[in-house]
């Protein structure tokens, strides 16, 4: 299971979206998200999908490694579904006891789905095709303007590109202790929910420590590196919008101006 989380990872590869300048993925990923919650018709979602599609196979990430990600989410996929079809009022399909599951909340729970399945693809993305040190370049160019009011913009990109980066370290931590505690006869499989909950108790303790030390490992680094923070430091590789990035825009803008036209006109379509 903690294999299978996807966000944070980088998966190198020769494509155009790797290309890309981080400031475009970054942008996209957020005008997707958008896009999910204006859409209103299946014929909206269908657009999306066809994007999404495009996109993932422009990444020439594989789709399964893609689609693995979503195995970290079964459970609050199925507890969003579950809450939304018996708490939407409509018209009744199925009674038992006291739950009660209408036509209106069906719908609903697919379109949360939907919404939230394509928004961890989507995310995953970004993360998988652009490297640590894009994410912190072209997060803090694009929170720039930030600066004239006094926020340390340069801190807070470094802060969420580690904290990124040490999601997939942390998951590969946390599978070597387990391991090591399996192999010395703990259970993680056996019993019921609150049991294996229970059973991951012992697996704090040495993940603090280890987390902690990582941390200070890195805070050495940097300071042995001379790192004080971003007030005058340079990039060596600056980030300047070229010609493929512009074409990226301009097919988000394409692909925005449908899904907006498909909601203005929603009641025309399906």
């Amino acid at each position: 299971m903690l294999r299978d989380i996807t966000i944070g990872q980088y998966y190198p590869a020769d494509s155009i979206l790797h290309r890309l300048d981080p400031r475009v993925k970054f942008i996209a990923t957020l005008a997707f998200i958008i896009s999910l919650f204006i859409s209103s018709t299946w014929t909206g979602y269908l657009v999306s999908t066809v994007f999404l599609a495009a996109v993932i196979r422009l990444s020439k990430v594989p789709f399964r490694f893609m689609v693995k990600g979503l195995k970290a989410i079964v459970i609050l996929l199925l507890i969003t579904l579950f809450f939304n079809m018996i708490f939407t009022p409509g018209t009744p399909l199925v009674h038992f006891w006291i739950i009660t599951i209408t036509r209106e909340g069906v719908i609903t729970a697919i379109r949360m789905g939907i919404r939230l399945i394509y928004l961890i693809i989507g995310s995953s993305v970004m993360t998988l095709t652009t490297t640590p040190n894009q994410l912190t370049d072209g997060l803090e160019s694009l929170l720039k303007p930030l600066e004239k009011i006094r926020v340390p913009v340069h801190d807070i990109a470094m802060m969420m590109s580690i904290a990124l980066r040490f999601i997939p370290i942390l998951l590969e931590e946390t599978d070597k202790i387990m391991k090591a505690q399996i192999a010395r006869g703990a259970d993680f499989e056996s019993g019921g929910l609150m049991k294996k909950i229970k059973s991951m108790v012992p697996l704090l303790v040495p993940l603090f420590i280890s987390a902690f030390r990582r941390a200070n490992d890195l805070a050495l680094a940097m300071e042995a590196r001379c790192y004080h923070g971003g007030a005058g430091r340079t990039q060596m590789k600056p980030l300047r919008y070229e010609r493929r990035d512009y074409l990226a825009y301009l097919v988000l803008a394409v692909y925005l101006a449908i899904v907006i036209l498909m909601r203005v006109f929603g009641r025309y379509l399906i």
